[in-house]
């Protein structure tokens, strides 16, 4: 379309009301544009005696503020006025469009925000590229009702806070209109410092902190503009393009270019989010998580959610640039400093009521073990304030679960749980760290489950409302984690170790490890290539090209399995399913157990052990409710045997066919690594003086001690099982269950029972590791 083309729609709203023409311009080429537009369609609003009175205000600078004090005398005007706001948009080139932004963008500045002399040379040589956007008028007497009802303050007792409400509403109406044209996105919060000191329940919390603190208002509102200049982000339409072109080149460095996500469930959840106050929390087990929401939520038009970041990455450069992005960087500690956290609170609630959804790591830190890490409670427990501070309700809790074939830092991740520290972030560690991406690494996968809803957030002191709700979100998240190529092969090959599987026994085990999902229809990914059989040399072969994986081809037959050293990396993969196998492998070691006792007594110590391997592991894994729980072994073993429960009355070794039945036997691959590094820690105790009383920290730095003595010695079976993080919930383990403190004698005893009983499942777990690996077609007999 030619400019003159651009000045044909009427900017006029309908009627004969008088109108207030709001032209939102950053320069005077800009204005002349808006000018012409009105003027344009004058003569048809004259024919009906129709006044008007035009405002420039330039509306694209939130940090600057508004001077509301040349609209003091268009406010002036009737209610029955039209505040009808117009602007200027501009879109990038069609070459831009396709390729993100570019340096020469870096340089001359945002093309859809260009300075006047480069607006002046598009308008004449790229027309097609310059638009009149115009917002939803609406009538002065409407504003001044809704200022009413917003701060119950007539709109004349403060012409100029009426003022910069007014412009606010403009500024909101224009970007609605201009997202229409741009895409949604770009949906950023404005004014956000103006709104927050405007906001009627902000002011009167800073009354109430002013009196107990025997302050003014005035000074606390100044150091409280000072925090939100510190903590709001200021993301922009250039800045977005800009942080989601960057994080697609990281993450195309070593991964595939399509993330596999399922199109209807970011539709489902771009419902939720228009509808509902919302938070996306995800997985974390990389420093790219934080780069594959955003990406996908790109892609995919969705409003950027705002992010917390962590204040190790707001170094030089990425803090620059996330912040304008939609992160939010907080102090690491604010917990004495209730100005701070006053602020935040109306902070993240003024988000929330407007639906910009939050986004953030669920389990805090990165998963240095491969499973889902127990939630911290800080940031979810302040949205969750702000939401209760402000009534939200309906509110929604997104459980996103974020998976990788291969991940860079697993190697890193077995290093640090050794004992060893790991360096600080800085920008010359996060160059060093992109330029380590360049290396295959397979496929990226985003599942998101199906959300925690909240009729209203629970009360602020509710610690137990908390935890329940995050638990609930752990679980969601667990559930949606696919099960992938890589982590079902590390599952198969550490289940044999330290014997190597030829290619059809790897192919086998995969097969019977896929058939035992698909039929409790767990969450497979979607790019599971069953043809794994015929193209063992494609991600398998991008794991043995990473040493996780070894292959052997100079004897009669190919061989795979995993070197010693490559435990602990390969565990990290295994670990980010075993949640699935968990019921199933305290069955296993339950039926070991009822199997050495007495027939009559075999259901019963089969259901006491479930108990209390359920409740030895709580520090490990994400458990249903106990009587749900219950449900879910009985149901499992029903797959087997209907009558499973009477089996030990009616045949004699009933349960033990009914162990031996139940291939693949899981229990030694999911569970060994806990029980050696529980046994580690529980052998430190029984060695102490019963009287003497033990520590976190030094507990986990023994325990580093003696679990590489014990590897040495072979007693425990691989370096998987020294790790702090293992250590450190052994150690909570133990403080559970009493024996962290000095006692008498009964202490003494009764850690020695509890190191029995760690080396009693030690050898319940070989004896399944046996049968496993002795074969499993002896035992194919149907069931007597």
């Amino acid at each position: 379309m030619s400019l003159e083309g651009k000045f044909s729609a009427n900017p006029w709203p309908a009627g004969e009301a008088p109108v207030v023409f709001i032209l939102d311009a950053r320069n005077g080429f800009e204005q002349d544009l808006l000018e012409r537009w009105i003027t344009a369609h004058e003569e048809t609003a004259s024919g009906q005696c129709r006044t008007h009175r035009r405002l420039n205000l330039n509306l694209g600078n939130d940090r600057r503020g508004i001077d509301p004090g040349s609209m003091r005398e268009q406010l002036s005007s009737s209610d029955d006025a039209i505040i009808a706001p117009l602007r200027v948009a501009w879109t990038p080139p069609l070459a831009a469009l396709n390729s993100g932004p570019r340096l020469r963008d870096l340089i001359m500045g945002d093309p859809r925000r260009p300075r006047q002399g480069r607006a002046r040379r598009i308008a004449a040589r790229e027309p097609e590229r310059m638009h009149l956007v115009s917002g939803e008028p609406d009538s002065l007497a409407n504003l001044r009702g809704r200022y009413l009802a917003k701060y119950a303050e007539d709109s004349a007792t403060d012409v100029h806070a009426f003022g910069i409400f007014v412009a606010r509403q403009a500024a909101v109406v224009l970007d609605i209109a201009e997202r229409r044209l741009q895409g949604g996105r770009y949906k950023v919060p404005r004014y956000v410092a103006e709104s927050l000191r405007a906001n009627r329940s902000y002011n009167e919390a800073l009354e109430h902190l002013a009196a107990q603190q025997g302050s003014s208002k005035t000074a606390l509102l100044k150091e409280a503009s000072a925090y939100m200049e510190e903590m709001i982000s200021i993301p922009s339409t250039f800045w977005l393009d800009v942080w989601a072109s960057f994080c697609g080149f990281c993450l195309r460095l070593g991964y595939e270019r399509k993330i596999v996500v399922d199109p209807a469930a970011i539709e489902a959840m771009r419902q939720i989010v228009r509808d509902h106050p919302s938070m996306l929390l995800w997985t974390h087990k990389t420093y790219l998580d934080g780069m594959v929401v955003p990406k996908v939520l790109y892609d995919n038009d969705f409003p950027m959610p705002h992010m917390f970041g962590g204040a190790n990455i707001n170094f030089a450069g990425v803090g620059f640039m996330v912040r304008r992005a939609g992160g939010i960087f907080i102090k690491r500690s604010f917990s004495d400093n209730t100005l701070y956290k006053l602020t935040l609170r109306h902070y993240i609630g003024y988000l929330m009521e407007k639906r910009f959804p939050m986004n953030w790591s669920f389990e805090g830190t990165r998963s240095r073990l491969g499973k889902l890490m127990p939630p911290r409670y800080g940031l979810l427990k302040y949205v969750l304030e702000a939401c209760h501070a402000t009534d939200a309700r309906d509110i929604h809790i997104i459980p996103i679960s974020i998976s990788y074939d291969l991940i860079r830092d697993v190697e890193e991740y077995a290093t640090e749980q050794t004992g060893r520290g790991k360096g600080a972030e800085s920008l010359r560690w996060f160059i060093g760290y992109v330029r380590s991406l360049a290396r295959p690494m397979g496929k990226i996968y985003m599942d998101i489950g199906q959300p925690v809803v909240l009729s209203q957030a629970p009360e602020p002191e509710d610690s137990l409302a908390l935890s329940k709700i995050a638990f609930e979100v752990a679980v969601e998240a667990n559930r949606v984690t696919p099960i992938t190529f890589p982590s079902l092969v590390t599952m198969s090959l550490l289940g044999a170790a330290p014997k190597a599987l030829t290619e059809s026994e790897v192919v086998e085990e995969l097969r019977a490890l896929l058939a035992w999902a698909e039929t409790r229809q767990l969450r497979i990914s979607a790019d599971f290539d069953r043809a794994y059989a015929e193209q063992m040399d494609g991600l398998l072969g991008i794991m043995i090209n990473e040493g996780i994986v070894t292959r052997y081809d100079e004897g009669p037959e190919v061989v795979y399995g995993i070197a010693l050293e490559q435990h602990p990396v390969a565990s990290y993969y295994r670990n980010t399913i075993i949640h699935f196998f968990v019921n199933k492998a305290i069955i296993e070691l339950a039926l070991v157990k009822s199997t050495e006792a007495s027939e009559a007594q075999a259901l019963e110590v089969f259901w006491a052990e479930v108990d209390e391997l359920r409740d030895l592991f709580k520090f490990e894994f994400f458990y249903a409710p106990s009587a749900e729980f219950h449900r879910e072994i009985r149901a499992e073993l029903a797959r087997y045997e209907p009558d499973w429960e009477s089996l030990p009355e009616r045949t004699p070794g009933g349960f033990t066919q009914l162990l031996l039945a139940m291939t693949p036997l899981v229990a030694h691959v999911t569970l060994l690594t806990y029980v050696e590094a529980y046994s580690v820690v529980s052998d430190l105790a029984a060695r102490l003086p019963a009287e003497q009383g033990m520590d976190e920290q030094a507990c986990v730095s023994e325990a580093l001690k003696l679990g590489r003595q014990l590897y040495l010695q072979r007693r425990i079976s691989s370096e998987s099982s020294i790790g702090k993080l293992l250590f450190r919930n052994g150690f909570q383990m133990l403080q559970h269950r009493g024996l962290t403190s000095g006692g008498g004698q009964e202490r003494g005893e009764q850690r020695q029972t509890l190191a029995r009983q760690l080396r009693e499942l030690k050898r319940r777990l070989e004896v399944i590791r046996a049968i496993g690996l002795t074969g499993r077609d002896r035992f194919k007999e149907p069931m007597p």
